[in-house]
């Protein structure tokens, strides 16, 4: 076990209350600073024409400035447009427009108030009339005339330039079913983590599965890590019966804060995009599915930063030191690798960014596919080109994966919560980021998995690529869930841990999928005592495509997409919605016999596999394989697996025949 995991996961022979406690304390940010910004009423209403206001230490921590709480100066205070600095007096002004929000960016010796569920209290919405069309999920209502001053309130806090921040992706409950099992998943995993180093909690979207109807009870929940929440705004977040991209984040806005904002802690500035454009339209036709905005017929959303925060952000960045690492957190990745080659689910001016970021430490955090990528500087993949059009990244790229893995897809764990193995065979999990100055290390974590488990290890065996490719052949025929009984189940699949000397000829690998590992990891074997193989990774990252098939699969993750018994749930309760499973908005998948999961859905691909072809020459008898791979911070991690080489493959059943009775 590393350093790294051994700090994170110090905790776990805790008792709850004990827990609590440190995770309610955690970080220097003082979470018991609950209040709300200071509004002044009786402005000039819809004629004003500037917005102004005074950033103030709050010594009596009630949100309200006293006479004696003296101002701020240097904030950078934003109308999500425009960005100034407070003078010597902690005043600020700035022209106003309707439908803004008027927001600070949180200094790194200071902290903002908070709500009772740890979200930062430090943004004004201006909505005068509030969302034009009524929606589903409420929208914003009026806010009325502009206010005579907006205040926001301030305690000093810790300036230390070492911290810690949990990072998440797709939590995505559609359900308050699927709520609970990212309690009974995340928040019992983080409330085992020695958290007392955390500042922050970033979750990049898809925050919610199209219900924003539960979104007070997942803060609720969350909270109960005790750390702040910066949440990004996802596709699944926004008001769906929006007719403009200019109202579609209301209800969020409401119900949360910001779709877009930044804030910084020790020397890292954090940025908040809203890359989301819903509903999208002419101005982001192209290719990579991009075509159906232009599509009068459909109302989809595509992966754009608007002209405004683009505004903004080149606003905002002049005022940040050129030394501090600018992290980027964003809910459509600006590239990524599982969607290189479509247009929609990429950032379609993420060049832009890039040069405005030129020459800074950066780093890009996202969510959206449902993916662990580590995608480092230098690296490239064909069809970025063509589709937003980058060749080479100019810093690292993290796509986080997410807490819900394959949309709570698959078969129930040993704590009753769906193994949803991921589209690149990664588990359902979190990062934790440990920053010290303007860099970084990152760790990964399974939930409910052992905090130094960093690895599946497998064979590819020929067996096993003949039952995959007719189980998808089938799948792909038959669109899951299909009333058909497949070709083959998990239990025609030969034990891909014992091979004979003719599996060994035609080819047997040695399969690491390393969940967190990078173009710089080092994966290396041994089998027995015998000497270094090492490993290569199925994807150099260097501008080819996407290798995909039975080849390039992860048999650890497909054996249990592949065949997913929880399709053939029935009971006799008489509703219907309790048979089989739901995923997404209510669909229905069952009950029909077990089977696989969608075709698109399989770790048929990733860019975190590594392989080694097993030696012909074998002896026959019972081998370890130990697996070791270092990261590119220089932490070493071990697996192992036990297999067996033998003349003929055994009886895999009881011998009945032994047992029948003498016919004499």
């Amino acid at each position: 076990m590393t350093q790294g995991l051994v700090k994170h996961g110090a905790l776990a022979g805790c008792g709850l209350l004990a827990l609590a406690a440190m995770t309610a304390s955690a970080g220097a940010a003082q979470n018991d600073y609950i209040a709300t910004i200071h509004v002044v009423p009786g402005g000039e209403g819809a004629a004003a024409e500037t917005v102004s206001g005074v950033v103030f230490e709050d010594l009596s921590r009630d949100g309200v400035r006293q006479d004696d709480e003296p101002g701020i100066a240097g904030v950078m205070v934003s109308n999500s447009r425009e960005v100034v600095l407070t003078d010597e007096n902690g005043a600020y002004e700035l022209p106003a427009f309707n439908n803004m929000t008027v927001f600070v960016t949180e200094p790194r010796a200071y902290d903002v108030p908070v709500n009772d569920d740890l979200v930062p209290q430090f943004f004004y919405h201006h909505k005068p009339d509030g969302t034009p069309i009524e929606l589903r999920y409420g929208g914003l209502p009026p806010t009325g005339p502009l206010p005579a001053a907006i205040n926001f309130p301030m305690i000093r806090g810790d300036a230390s330039d070492q911290f810690s921040c949990v990072v998440m992706g797709d939590t995505q409950p559609y359900s308050n079913t699927e709520i609970g099992y990212v309690r009974d998943s995340i928040v019992h995993d983080l409330m085992s983590q020695d958290l007392s180093d955390a500042q922050c909690m970033i979750l990049v979207g898809d925050v919610m599965g199209d219900d924003l109807d539960l979104l007070p009870r997942f803060m609720d929940m969350m909270s109960t890590v005790g750390l702040r929440q910066y949440y990004v705004h996802g596709n699944h977040d926004f008001d769906f019966d929006a007719t403009s991209d200019a109202d579609s984040a209301d209800s969020w806005r409401r119900l949360y804060g910001p779709a877009y904002y930044s804030y910084d802690i020790g020397q890292v500035h954090f940025v908040v995009l809203d890359n989301v454009v819903y509903p999208c339209g002419p101005e982001d036709d192209g290719p990579g599915g991009r075509d159906a905005c232009a599509d009068p017929e459909r109302t989809v959303y595509n992966g754009r930063v608007t002209d405004q925060q683009m505004e903004w952000l080149a606003n905002n960045l002049a005022h940040v030191p050129e030394d501090r690492l600018i992290v980027l957190a964003h809910h459509i990745p600006f590239v990524s690798f599982i969607d290189s080659n479509t247009g929609r689910h990429q950032t379609d001016n993420v060049n832009d960014i890039y040069e405005l970021l030129r020459g800074r430490p950066a780093l890009s955090l996202s969510g959206h596919t449902h993916t662990l990528e580590q995608l480092l500087a230098g690296e490239s993949y064909q069809g970025w080109q063509e589709q937003v059009g980058v060749g080479r990244l100019p810093f690292n790229h993290v796509v986080t994966g997410a807490p819900s893995g394959n949309w709570w897809s698959g078969d129930l764990n040993f704590d009753g919560i769906p193994m949803s193995f991921a589209r690149l065979g990664t588990p359902r999990g979190y990062l934790i980021f440990d920053f010290d100055g303007n860099t970084y290390q990152d760790t990964f974590y399974g939930a409910n998995l052992p905090t130094d488990r960093q690895m599946a290890v497998s064979f590819n065996t020929p067996q096993f690529r003949d039952w995959f490719e007719t189980l998808y052949a089938w799948t792909e025929e038959n669109d899951p869930p299909h009333e058909g009984i497949p070709p083959l189940n998990i239990n025609d699949l030969a034990d891909t841990r014992l091979m004979t000397p003719e599996d060994l000829g035609n080819g047997v690998y040695l399969v690491a999928n390393v969940w967190n590992g990078s173009r710089e990891s080092d994966v290396f074997a041994h089998i027995n005592d015998g000497p270094r193989i090492d490993m290569v990774r199925t994807q150099e990252g260097d501008g080819e495509d996407i290798r995909q098939g039975a080849e390039y699969a992860d048999p650890f993750a497909t054996q249990r997409q592949m065949h997913v018994a929880r399709y053939a749930m029935e009971s006799g309760s008489g509703d219907p919605r309790n048979q089989g499973f739901e995923l997404w908005q209510g669909s229905q998948f069952g009950p029909v016999p077990p089977q696989s999961l969608e075709p698109w859905m399989l770790a048929d691909q990733s860019m975190h596999l590594w392989r080694a072809e097993l030696p012909a020459n074998l002896p026959v008898g019972t081998h370890v394989a130990t697996v070791t791979t270092v990261d590119r911070f220089g932490r070493e991690f071990t697996d192992h697996i036990v297999f067996e080489v033998r003349e003929e493959r055994p009886a895999p059943r009881w011998r009945n025949e032994l047992w029948e009775t003498p016919t004499n």
